[in-house]
């Protein structure tokens, strides 16, 4: 019988997983994909499907985390030491470029679920920006005269401005991290001091 239920749960598991690529990957493209195309691209059927999430929210919740998780994979491997305004161009390269690929995926997250929730899943990649602002802020590079939680904020709020002003047709993915990081530098850089020129722009 214990062999059966670890079967069970194994594929159980396995459909969890299908369910989790095929929303990531069907909402990355279309942020209106329906839950029917979901099941077909998991290779599952609608009760399948129902029986693991209960609605279209837990299977968009699903994926955004999903999405989330492979996120933080990629920035654990972005160097920020060194001087925090190179750290801070490395991080806004690598994180514009997550940005870019889940911006459907968060357009169907933003209908889905409440602004606490897409916090609390952004949570991890905040956690990280808080430490290289504080360090920042030490070191004399960034300004103190705001609170670390609104600097973070305004970061990722120019990196999903820049994602629509893509979606919009106003801004190419090509120029997007170097707008994004002249805007962030702009924003950090202590009143009084020069705001320093980001790499390879103009």
């Amino acid at each position: 019988m214990g062999s059966k239920n670890t079967i069970k749960r194994a594929d159980a598991m396995r459909s969890i997983e299908a369910i989790e690529q095929a929303a990531a990957e069907c909402l990355g493209r279309n942020p209106e994909a329906s839950m029917s195309e979901i099941a077909r691209a998991a290779g599952v059927g609608r009760v399948t499907l129902y029986a693991h999430f209960a609605s279209r929210a837990e299977v968009v919740d699903a994926a955004m985390s999903r999405a989330i998780d492979r996120g933080n994979e990629a920035l654990d491997t972005v160097d920020l030491t060194g001087d925090p305004l190179l750290a801070l161009a490395r991080y806004v390269e690598a994180g514009w470029h997550l940005v870019d690929q889940a911006r459907s995926l968060l357009v169907a997250a933003q209908k889905e679920l409440s602004a606490g929730r897409i916090r609390e899943l952004h949570s991890g990649p905040a956690a990280r920006v808080e430490t290289l602002v504080a360090r920042g802020r030490a070191e004399g590079a960034f300004r103190t005269d705001l609170p670390i939680a609104w600097l973070v904020n305004t970061l990722h709020t120019i990196m999903h401005s820049a994602a629509e002003e893509i979606r919009a047709g106003r801004l190419t993915s090509d120029r997007a991290a170097h707008h994004i990081t002249a805007t962030v530098l702009a924003a950090f850089t202590p009143p009084g001091k020069p705001v320093p020129e980001p790499d390879g722009g103009n």
